[in-house]
């Protein structure tokens, strides 16, 4: 069959296609957690922590029992509360309720159902607790100290260290000493939460025959189905977990959370479905957002331009839980190396326990932080040497078909297509360093995986020793009203990864969309998949849905050369029709040939998997960061900046995006741009701030993110470097394009005013008081080589 990814012949894919979901959306008939009713549905509630860090003496619940309406109440004792859990296999240390110890203000203590809201809130704030108060570590430089209380019981020598990764490759010091300029800097990073619309909701109950049904806004249905029976102490195949319509992610749904153990150790207790909805200031307790890190920079390069060597350091504050934190402490640094070749590299990082809202994975998780600081660096090198950023970044570009020095296989670039297109539509050479004061432009690039080759699991591993299981797998269904049914466990989190499989499954069988019926929700109904993070959908499941399609399509093949005589093989797929490619005249139509499929067999059922190729090397930490493929990025963002009072506006942003093929080009420039308007609000605006412990702007009035009205022009441009092994050509798009917005509109700052900011937000006041340093006026000059 002819390999169609080498191909413009689609008929689905490449087009402009609505969401499959758009119209349940648009008019309120699609359901969410909160939208589910079950009869005696009762609601709980949370008892949070008031301390950072304490023992717990004792906690009564005698007034909350005795109230009408109360149905059950759960504590740290309840068995099942105390089991240990956690997303990695390797650092699971949370619960579902503190047992001994509260780790930080806002830990899970007690909880409680009830027959309605007032009654739940009631009870709970009628619980009391006595502690016993311990000295809290807040303060990340201290955590790597020994502590009197350690926060978990597996860190070294008594102090509050989570991970540490130290690699290296090549000679950077001798790298250095051969540079033509060497530079390098602290960057700062605050705390940022993922802000999305729907705040976290579960319901479980237990079915008459006592199964258990989880039904919660999750980005991973398999991990929470994990741990679920772990905590529960129950099979698998004794709980169902059901995931709606998910109102945003963007990482803060991807763990197991311990107010989903909750929900279910009430409904175990009560007897009856339990429903916890969270409101904002529980989201922002529960966290799991982007970790506040300081990073520590130096990058060398030659007169020509070269980059030579790149030493980091990065300590990370996780806060309470290990979350993701193991990937986390390593992605800080094997992601800071792309787009570029990077001869010599080195990294140090730390993750560090404090007594503060656990940290986890936040779109384009361990890229986004060092991408500031490298892409920073870089134009003060540029700079220093008297070179164009654009210049360099062309010169420092991966190559396709490499190889990066930690062994990352790198198989379609379109960084340097992303370069171009960026520097002509956004007029950089007639705008850089040329623009009155006050105005300025910048660049920032990026890269990021299509899909984390080694599993959390090793269930999942590639190589056979661990299991083989298949990353991605999904089930074709087609019946005698041959209408196509997709069965997978990827999660559609709002970026269209449902419409992403029946596009993959329509364009081999050669049907409408309107034929193909996603059902992606029930660990029932789909085959395993390992859900919604790290970019993966698009590549892995992606190939699996277009696999399980191809193999649907054999057997149609098979009847129409049945019914024609001619041999299964001349077939091909197009327009509702079979059609014998040596004489189009002869077709069968798409219902004839499912009818006749299924003769003797009834439904017609095919299924496809991907699993990710061996990548990598032997050394320790080798698997971190590998993907089957990366996605490249180059933007420029234009800003305005008010030297009376430092405030930023910026302008435009054009973002070049190498996506590989783009399946369903509106869908990937609405991703574009949900990337830069995130990407806005860490570089200016957001910042989760604390107070002992507090989180003080737990709500989204004083947390700052960008709204509409802040929104820049966004001019998307979408780079197509189709990649060979990525479903018809296709590679990620849902995180990339977040790293490179912080890095460019700092760099536009520095053009504007002469700023060179370290740290995020990019406040006015910031700006202000590096106006006032660097003096009014103070424009950077032309490099030495620019055309006057």
């Amino acid at each position: 069959m002819t390999d169609e990814r080498k191909t413009n012949s689609f008929q689905i894919v490449g087009k402009n296609a609505a969401l499959v979901d758009a119209w349940k959306k648009v008019t309120g008939e699609g359901l969410y957690t909160d939208d589910f009713r079950i009869a005696g549905l009762l609601t709980g509630k949370i008892v949070r922590s008031t301390r950072a860090h304490a023992r717990i003496v004792k906690v009564d619940t005698s007034r909350a029992l005795a109230m009408e309406g109360v149905r059950a109440v759960v504590t740290g004792l309840d068995p099942g509360a105390g089991v240990k859990f956690g997303v990695l296999p390797i650092s699971k240390d949370e619960t579902a309720l503190a047992v001994d110890r509260v780790k930080y203000v806002g830990d899970c203590v007690a909880a409680v159902a009830a027959d309605d809201e007032e009654t739940a809130t009631a009870a709970a704030e009628s619980i009391e607790v006595e502690y016993e108060d311990l000295e809290p570590c807040l303060d990340p430089r201290k955590a790597l100290q020994p502590q009197s209380v350690p926060l978990q019981t597996k860190s070294p020598d008594g102090t509050n260290l989570h991970k540490a990764v130290d690699q290296a490759f090549g000679d950077v010091e001798a790298a250095f000493q051969a540079s033509a300029a060497v530079s390098g800097g602290r960057y700062e990073f605050a705390p940022v939460t993922h802000a999305f619309t729907e705040p976290h909701c579960v319901i479980a109950h237990f079915e008459p025959d006592g199964r258990l049904v989880v039904i919660s806004a999750q980005q991973v249905p398999h991990y929470l189905h994990r741990a679920m029976a772990e905590v529960m102490q129950m099979p698998m195949h004794r709980i169902r977990i059901v995931r709606p319509m998910v109102g945003g992610g963007f990482g803060g749904k991807s763990d197991p959370f311990p107010h989903e153990m909750v929900a279910a150790l009430l409904a175990r207790r009560a007897g009856r479905p339990v429903k916890i909805n969270f409101d904002r200031e529980d989201v922002f307790l529960t966290n799991h957002g982007r970790h506040p890190t300081q990073y520590d920079i130096r990058i060398g390069m030659a007169s020509d331009g070269a980059i030579t060597g790149l030493d980091a350091k990065a300590l990370i504050d996780g806060g309470a839980w290990g979350s993701f934190g193991v990937v986390t402490t390593y992605y800080n640094g094997v992601l800071s190396q792309g787009p570029y070749k990077i001869p010599n590299f080195r990294y140090s990082g730390r993750r560090v326990y404090t007594n503060k809202p656990p940290s986890g994975a936040m779109r384009g998780h361990g890229s986004v932080n060092a991408r500031f600081a490298i892409e920073s660096e870089l134009d003060r090198l540029c700079e220093q040497l008297g070179l164009d950023p654009f210049d360099v970044r062309k010169k420092n570009a991966l190559a396709p078909n490499s190889t990066t020095v930690n062994q990352f296989r790198i198989t379609s670039t379109g960084l340097v297509e992303c370069l171009d297109r960026t520097r002509a539509a956004s007029q950089w050479d007639r705008k850089f360093r040329r623009m009155p004061y006050g105005r300025g432009i910048g660049l920032g690039c990026g890269f990021y995986i299509s899909g984390s080759a080694l599993p959390i699991h090793f269930d999942f591993h590639p190589d056979p020793k661990y299991g083989q299981i298949p990353q991605s797998t999904v089930h074709v269904k087609i019946d005698l009203d041959a209408g196509v049914t997709v069965h997978s466990l990827a999660a559609d989190t709002g970026q269209g990864s449902d419409t992403m499989l029946a596009q993959c499954v329509a364009e081999p069988l050669g049907i409408p969309l309107s034929r193909v019926r996603v059902r992606t929700e029930d660990t029932d109904l789909a085959p395993i998949d390992l859900g919604s993070y790290s970019s993966r959908v698009t590549f892995m499941a992606g190939n699996a849905a277009r696999n399980a399609a191809i193999a649907a399509l054999e057997k149609l093949q098979i009847a129409a050369a049945r019914l024609t005589g001619r041999p299964a093989q001349s077939f091909i797929a197009r327009d509702e029709k079979l059609i014998d490619v040596t004489d189009p005249a002869v077709a069968v139509s798409f219902d004839a040939a499912v009818r006749e499929a299924m003769r003797g067999t009834g439904a017609l059922q095919a299924t496809g998997s991907y699993q990710s190729p061996r990548l990598g090397g032997s050394f320790k930490g080798a698997n971190a960061g590998l993907s089957p493929s990366y996605s490249f990025q180059a933007f420029v963002a234009e800003v305005e900046v008010d030297p009376e009072t430092g405030a930023v506006r910026v302008t435009d942003v054009w973002a070049a995006h190498d996506c590989g093929r783009a399946l369903n080009p509106v869908v990937v420039q609405g991703q574009i741009e949900g990337s830069v308007h995130m990407g806005l609000g860490q570089a200016l605006s957001e910042d989760m701030r604390y107070l002992k412990g507090q989180v003080l702007n737990a709500n989204l009035l004083d947390y700052k993110v960008f709204t509409s009205v802040d929104t820049p022009r966004i001019h998307s441009i979408v780079v197509e470097s189709i990649d060979p092994e990525g479903p018809f050509g296709a590679k990620e798009c849902g995180e990339g394009a977040l790293a490179p917005v912080i890095p460019a509109v700092a760099n536009a700052i520095y053009d504007a005013v002469g700023v060179r900011l370290t740290s995020v937000p990019m406040t006015a006041e910031k700006i202000l008081a590096g106006i006032r340093k660097v003096g009014r006026g103070a424009k950077p000059k032309l490099p030495a080589g620019a055309a006057r």
